[in-house]
């Protein structure tokens, strides 16, 4: 499992924990979420997020 940056804000995607509190369930791949997905925090949309390594 991968986790994802918010290059904007730094809010933090970790595939592994999901974001149950927006309806995101555990486990789900940063590639699979909705392709209206937005930042929780400050609502830009996947194609600002970068993989962390």
């Amino acid at each position: 499992m991968k986790k994802y940056v918010c290059d904007v804000c730094g809010w933090e995607y970790d595939e592994a924990a999901g974001d149950p509190e927006h309806g995101i369930a555990p486990g789900t791949k940063f590639e699979d979420l909705p392709a209206d997905f937005l930042c929780p925090l400050c609502g830009v949309r996947k194609e600002s997020f970068s993989e962390v390594n």
